[in-house]
């Protein structure tokens, strides 16, 4: 237990030694650093889900979660450090404003992968229908890349359509020889009953449409298998391209198309969109917590002993600022003194040189005129 409150500690960035003098204190900070654990935790359980729909790999996911969540962790940690109870309030909600926007932003960061798990089966539906919508996108942009195809086919039907239509006039001379055999009055028959003349042209006129239909359709069937080779020809060419889009439509379940589908569903579902409000709200409230905990609670023996140690530290950095300030300004006036000393005496030197060579030369101009 002991080990778990010092771990705990450590996640609220409180100062061990004092804390320890504070133990009032000790059931907050166990709080806080567990609200911040926590954080960590479900962000790295958010950034693994969310990398494993872009790597499509558990352990890549589970490394860059770990990375993730450790950087929220610390982040968190640093926010809620960093934060001083002062005499003040407004200070310090000035100062916790930037921190509070920080906090809102990790929150959504979060909150999305998790939204993207929990509604996970409503997303596979939408991704679904997309991808259906994009083959039949695709067929239909395949179809227009192949105009030839549209074309054979038009020939075939025309060739069909012109063996309907022999087959028509076979059955219409089908039908007059008929009447004609029976004795059916119309406008093309004589209405006498019997194989008479009439009936015999109406039965050559038949048999020669008959013969004229029969090579029809054997000229038009080797017309049109000649022409659906050259559409199945087409239509693997199209099958090919169509193979090579396929799989780029099967992979359309990454982050992008899940927040896509996500932000379609709740356009379409107001209780989706209300769900999805609440959960943001929910982490942004967890992801802020340990800062409003800070904010709300009341001046404690620990931000005492910390002013008091950070206090400390200035009055000892100013102590040691005026002595290193005044032995500085000491040594300065030393080496002024010693310098300025040592240069008068090199100049009186040099003085006393200068002299002396020139009594030396007068010396010599008054021995040469007294010679």
């Amino acid at each position: 237990m002991e080990q778990l409150t010092r771990f705990f500690w450590f996640c609220s960035g409180a100062n061990f030694s004092l804390l320890k003098r504070s133990p009032t204190e000790s059931n907050k900070y166990i709080g806080i650093g567990a609200t911040v654990f926590f954080t960590g935790l479900l962000a790295a359980i958010a950034a693994g889900y969310a990398l494993y729909t872009v790597f499509q790999s558990i352990w890549p996911a589970i490394l860059f979660g770990l990375l993730w969540g450790l950087m929220i962790f610390n982040l968190d940690r640093f926010i809620v450090s960093s934060m001083r109870k002062r005499e003040n309030a407004w200070s310090e909600w000035k100062l916790a404003i930037p921190r509070l926007v920080l906090a809102v932003l990790l929150a959504l960061v979060i909150s999305k992968p998790l939204e993207l798990k929990m509604f996970e089966r409503e997303i596979n539906r939408k991704i679904d229908e997309k991808r259906t919508e994009f083959i039949t996108q695709s067929k239909a942009n395949l179809a227009k890349g192949f105009p030839e195809i549209l074309e054979l086919e038009t020939r075939i039907d025309s060739l069909k359509a012109e063996v309907k239509s022999a087959e028509d006039y076979r059955d219409q001379l089908q039908r007059e020889y008929d009447a004609e055999r029976f004795g059916e009055k119309t406008a093309s028959t004589s209405g006498i009953v019997g194989l008479g003349t009439n009936a015999k042209k109406k039965e050559q006129q038949l048999d020669a449409s008959q013969v004229a239909l029969n090579d029809l359709r054997k000229r038009n069937q080797v017309r049109i298998d000649t022409l659906e080779a050259q559409i199945r020809e087409f239509m693997a060419l199209r099958q090919a391209e169509f193979e090579k889009q396929h799989p780029g439509i099967e992979g359309f379940d990454g982050l992008a198309a899940r927040m896509d589908a996500l932000a379609i569903l709740t356009e379409e579902s107001s209780a989706m969109a209300l769900a999805n409000v609440f959960i943001m709200l929910l982490f942004i409230a967890i992801e802020t917590a340990p800062i409003f905990v800070k904010l709300i609670s009341p001046r404690g023996p620990y931000d005492e002993y910390l002013e008091l140690h950070e206090d400390r530290v200035r009055l000892f950095k100013s102590e040691k600022w005026t002595k290193a300030k005044g032995e500085s300004e000491a040594r300065v006036d030393y080496f002024q003194e010693t310098h300025f000393y040592a240069t008068d005496l090199n100049k009186e030197k040099t003085n006393r040189k200068n002299k002396a060579q020139s009594m030396s030369e007068i010396a010599k101009i008054e021995s040469k005129y007294q010679i």
